[in-house]
C-alpha cells in the first residue's frame, strides 16, 4: 500500500478552527484525533452522562476508521481522557462492549478539564489495517 496521506472530517465545528482532521491514514495506519461527544447538531451529546458520551464518541471514531478502510478489529491503541475519576467504570464498560475480544493497548487518565466544559470524556485511537 502507498504511504499516501488521506484525511477524514467528521464535520466537527472545531476541525477548521483548530486546523486538524478527525482522522488521518498514512499507509496502513489510521490515527484518530481526540474525539469528544459532539452530536449531529454540533452540540455536546449526552450532557452529564459518561456512558452516553462514550457511546457517541465510539460512533464517531469507528465511522472514521471505517471510512478510511479499517474496521473495529484493526484498533491497536486507545487513549481515554476523563474529567472525573468516578466515571472510569461507566466509560470502561462501553469500551469493553466494543473491544473485550480485540483488547487493544489502552490508557485511561483523568485530566483537569477538556475543551468543552460539558465533556466528561474524550477518546483517541489508532488502528493498523492489514
Amino acid at each position: 500500500m502507498s504511504d499516501m496521506r488521506t484525511t477524514y472530517s467528521s464535520g466537527s465545528p472545531y476541525e477548521p478552527v483548530i486546523g486538524f482532521s478527525r482522522a488521518v491514514r498514512v499507509g496502513s495506519t489510521i490515527y484518530v484525533a481526540g474525539t469528544g461527544p459532539i452530536g449531529a447538531d454540533g452540540k455536546t451529546a449526552a450532557v452529564g452522562d459518561p456512558s452516553g458520551q462514550a457511546e457517541r464518541i465510539w460512533d464517531i471514531i469507528l465511522a472514521a476508521i471505517e471510512d478510511l478502510g479499517g474496521q473495529k478489529s484493526d484498533v491497536v491503541r486507545i487513549r481515554t481522557y476523563l474529567t472525573r475519576t468516578e466515571d472510569w467504570e461507566a466509560v470502561g464498560r462501553i469500551q469493553g462492549q466494543h473491544f473485550s475480544e480485540i483488547r487493544p493497548a489502552a490508557t485511561m487518565v483523568v485530566a483537569g478539564s477538556l475543551l468543552d466544559p460539558d465533556w466528561l470524556v474524550e477518546i483517541e485511537a489508532e488502528a493498523v489495517v492489514d
